[in-house]
């Protein structure tokens, strides 16, 4: 499941007997919600009102170091989401979602590692386990118990019509167009995975999920799943869950500007990884793609890498003064963007500065400053694995409460108990 400069503030550190009380934090009743955040909401109907605490649910595949696209897009988003919802009585809930990394082949021993890296990851960007609940989706059984309910209900039409699964073999055998891709190679794992997907959302009876552009799709499925349930067991049990879409819609890779940044392009230049080094971070942007014009300009069909690393400037640097880069709709990014062509052009026609040289160096103090503080502690939480066990415990405890809540309710409507 695939599933802005600012200060990164991380988790408190805690005494052993200040950690142990976490595992008595009450969970209240999971209930119809929505997100606080001033991200952009979608307003379909749905069977919750605004006047009720919200929920919401997201989740990230443990499989490789995420990159500054996974940072930009998702997670700074899910710390915004969390400070936003601090004078409500909202619920946000997020997931390692182990299950949907292996619907590709993965390595036992590097899955092992990578699931305590990500949670490290989650609490080193500043997500705090006092506001929110973060835990493995593997660690809850009842994931796959309402999923294989909701697989009872799915018709292998709707299945048919989700087309992640062949972007997802492309990207595994290395090829970029979706045709030279076939069935053979599909596993029921990954067909069936947006179903999964679904069972995550409304496990928790989640209003609100913070996606891309490019999973609206099985959003909707899941929307479509908690109708069908509603009809045939209960009405209005499961809430249809609304989309927020990030800010930070898509960061493009620094070496091919017309693909997603992706963890598993072959180039490992076209990435910047939230462990980069300073010298790596801008050995990177220094090979990234731009062009020979002298000016700078926001324009990402003619000038697609330049656009791109502006794009990703703004979203580091917001350049209006007293912008966070919160609540930032398509129109306010471009315009963002744009504010900093103008800045460097004015500094290159007074020094005569490369126009490529002085947006890459620019760029590059821009992402390590960003990094800095989260690589910090990254690295504190990597030498303390108790502490990373605890936390561990501590969400699958909150998430577990809500979920044999959830699937109580489930199994007495469906005539499983």
């Amino acid at each position: 499941m695939s599933w802005p400069l600012r200060s990164v503030t991380a988790p408190p550190r805690l005494s052993s007997s200040a950690r142990s009380a976490w595992r008595h934090v009450s969970t209240s009743p999971s209930s119809s919600v929505a997100s606080s955040s001033k991200l952009s909401h979608a307003d379909p109907s749905s069977s919750t009102t605004s006047s009720r605490p919200k929920v919401i649910f997201s989740g990230i595949q443990p499989t490789g170091i995420p990159h500054l696209g996974n940072y930009l897009g998702a997670l700074r988003n899910w710390v915004d989401l969390q400070n936003a919802s601090l004078s409500t009585s909202d619920e946000l809930y997020f997931s390692i979602v182990g299950y949907h990394a292996i619907t590709m082949p993965q390595q036992p021993a590097r899955l092992r590692t990578e699931r305590s890296d990500m949670m490290a990851t989650l609490l080193a960007i500043g997500l705090d386990p006092h506001r929110c609940t973060i835990f493995h989706q593997d660690q809850v059984p009842e994931h796959t118990e309402l999923a294989w309910i909701l697989n009872c209900i799915t018709s292998m039409g709707k299945l048919n019509r989700m087309t992640t699964w062949k972007s997802k073999l492309a990207t595994a055998k290395n090829v970029s167009d979706t045709t030279d891709v076939d069935d053979k190679d599909l596993s029921l794992g990954l067909f069936a995975y947006p179903v999964l997907q679904a069972a995550d959302i409304l496990l928790y009876r989640a209003t609100h999920v913070p996606v891309g552009e490019d999973q609206i799709q099985h959003l909707e499925l899941s929307r479509d799943l908690a109708d069908a349930y509603n009809r045939r067991f209960e009405k209005r049990f499961f809430p249809l869950p609304k989309h927020i879409i990030t800010p930070t819609k898509r960061v493009l890779s620094l070496r091919d500007p017309k693909s997603k940044m992706s963890k598993s392009a072959p180039d490992a230049n076209s990435r910047v990884l939230i462990t980069d080094t300073p010298r790596e971070v801008e050995r990177k942007v220094k090979k990234a793609v731009t062009d020979a014009e002298r000016s700078l300009r926001y324009d990402p069909v003619e000038r697609a890498g330049v656009s791109n690393l502006l794009s990703i400037l703004a979203a580091l640097r917001p350049p209006t003064q007293g912008n966070t880069g919160e609540g930032e709709g398509e129109g306010e990014a471009k315009q963002d963007a744009q504010l900093w062509a103008d800045r460097l052009n004015a500094e290159i026609e007074a020094t005569g500065a490369s126009s490529g040289q002085l947006l890459k160096a620019t760029l590059t103090e821009a992402v390590v400053e960003t990094l800095r503080p989260i690589q910090e502690e990254l690295e504190r939480l990597r030498k303390d694995p108790g502490y990373l066990h605890q936390m561990e415990q501590l969400g699958r405890d909150k998430a577990q409460t809500v979920a044999r809540r959830t699937m109580s309710q489930v199994r007495k409507s469906v005539g499983l108990a």
